[in-house]
């Protein structure tokens, strides 16, 4: 992908921000037309900058979505088992309080060129980590997967979407099982 000219990389940046502040109040489905006159382009310049919807969401969710993976990468390891569950909780919440990312990063990355993947695959490989040290250290089930752990935080976030407290709490329910 060759670099974006100066008021290519604007018409990016005014997409993005558009998208991101109608996503956080329609939620995921909003109207591509409606992010491209919030943006002030045409339709043929978001479909020129963004292939599909779930390129733009990508795009969107991106900045948050590292800044997560940020935080995981920085963790120690010295307590495998509560850095795993907080970076999970980390991840719940801020998916159930940013509407339409635990669907959207559930459709998965069908159709997405390298360069608009990016916050699954950056979520799944901090996850690995933290799944790792936490099955090495004996302190989840050995058959606790990566995939296993993505679907339940995204599950739970869909369940609980805006509403943090609730995802907060069920999350951590899950987490410690339901046996008293």
């Amino acid at each position: 992908m060759k670099p974006l000219r100066a008021d290519g990389r604007r018409n990016r940046e005014r997409i993005v921000a558009a998208a991101a502040e109608l996503v956080a109040r329609d939620g995921a489905q909003v109207s591509l037309e409606e992010v491209a006159r919030k943006a002030g382009v045409g339709s043929a310049t978001l479909h020129r900058h963004f292939s599909s919807r779930q390129a733009l969401l990508e795009a969107v969710f991106r900045d948050g979505v590292a800044q997560l993976c940020a935080r995981a990468a920085a963790q120690p390891g010295r307590s495998p088992a509560a850095e795993l569950a907080a970076w999970l909780e980390e991840v719940t919440v801020y998916t159930a309080t940013h509407r339409g990312l635990a669907a959207a990063l559930l459709a998965g990355p069908e159709g997405l060129s390298p360069e608009e993947l990016c916050c699954t695959d950056m979520l799944r490989e901090v996850l690995d980590v933290l799944v790792v040290r936490a099955s090495s250290a004996g302190a989840i089930h050995a058959s606790a997967t990566t995939e296993d752990l993505m679907k339940l935080a995204n599950a739970i976030a869909v369940a609980n979407e805006d509403d943090a407290p609730t995802a907060r709490r069920v999350l951590r329910l899950a987490i410690l099982g339901i046996r008293p």
